[in-house]
């Protein structure tokens, strides 16, 4: 069963300079594609983790699927599985510092979806709910009262956290929740997602451009480079054998405890600006595997025998040679 089913998002901005500076420098409009053209599904219950290198559109994905932007082209639907009912959603953001109103105090910050979708009747009802919550995410009942400043970087998100789920959602999108937090509390941020959702059965879109982070947390990864999704296959499968030369690039950052020094290969080239991307394959001025073909002409993202899919020409030819 599928919980969230994206086909052919497209999503474009207008990153023109003014009007009377457009007419006076003879200039045309410029936009910019920051996600182009993907499409996934999230199976039920399950975690897909959008990785990639800053810029390369996964946030922007995460506001598409909250509504918080309008794609220019394709669809996201949302399906619980069983009766067709769209599943609500609710969102974690990167910065707990930013996320949280500092002049509201915690309990109003959790109590307000509860009070905007009529989720409980009479301040008893909501003051037991956030108590719950609160209690839920690690924190005590009486941290309602305090404010955001009066908690760490790991508290706060936290309190996103149950702030998210008061709004009794079916499906999170975690837009790089333990990005801001030092590497110890990462852990403990990213166990108690795990544990949440094992318990209330949620659905995650994880974003993040941590290669462990994604494996602890994922059944499916999805690589994305410069708005496009490169690779995508269930984790172990992924770490174990990665087809795009960009995943194993990102996997060849994670440092290695056994062997430290082992070599690795030293990627040429900076990431290109999304403002005029690479014409063909994206990837291929970085891509030590590139010839003409992958300059003019751009990969069709295509099916593997192990169920994941890749866009590659070198992966394309090596399925069609006889074996």
């Amino acid at each position: 069963m599928i919980a969230l089913t994206v086909t052919d998002l497209t999503r474009e901005f207008d990153v023109s300079p003014p009007w009377l500076n457009r007419v006076i420098e003879r200039k045309p409009r410029s936009m910019l594609r920051a996600v182009d053209d993907i499409t996934f599904e999230v199976p039920l219950g399950a975690c897909l983790s959008l990785v990639g290198e800053s810029g390369c559109g996964k946030s922007t994905v995460a506001r598409l699927v909250t509504g918080l932007y309008e794609p220019t082209k394709g669809e996201i639907a949302f399906s619980n599985g069983k009766t067709g009912e769209r599943l609500s959603a609710q969102m974690i953001f990167q910065d707990p510092y930013a996320s949280l109103n500092p002049r509201w105090r915690v309990f109003d910050i959790i109590a307000e979806p509860l009070r905007e979708f009529s989720l409980r009747k009479g301040m008893a009802e909501i003051a037991d709910r956030v108590a719950e919550l609160l209690t839920t995410v690690g924190l005590s009942a009486t941290d309602g009262r305090k404010f955001p400043h009066e908690f760490s970087g790991g508290q706060r998100q936290r309190i996103s956290i149950a702030r998210a789920l008061a709004g009794e959602p079916e499906f999170l999108v975690c837009d790089e929740p333990t990005s801001a937090l030092d590497v110890s509390v990462q852990a403990q941020i990213l166990n108690l997602m795990r544990r949440l959702q094992d318990e209330m059965g949620l659905t995650y879109l994880f974003i993040s451009h941590d290669m462990s982070v994604v494996r602890h947390m994922s059944d499916q990864i999805a690589v994305m480079y410069l708005g496009r999704i490169v690779e995508q296959a269930a984790t172990e499968t992924l770490f174990a054998e990665p087809k795009h030369p960009y995943t194993r690039m990102l996997l060849e950052t994670i440092p290695n405890v056994r062997d430290p020094q082992r070599r690795r290969t030293v990627q040429a080239g900076e990431v290109p600006s999304p403002m005029n991307p690479p014409s063909g394959c994206t990837f291929h001025p970085r891509c030590p595997l590139a010839d003409e073909r992958c300059k003019l002409e751009r990969p069709a993202m295509l099916r593997q025998p192990d169920g994941g899919r890749v866009a590659c020409h070198r992966v394309a030819e090596a399925m069609a040679e006889p074996a």
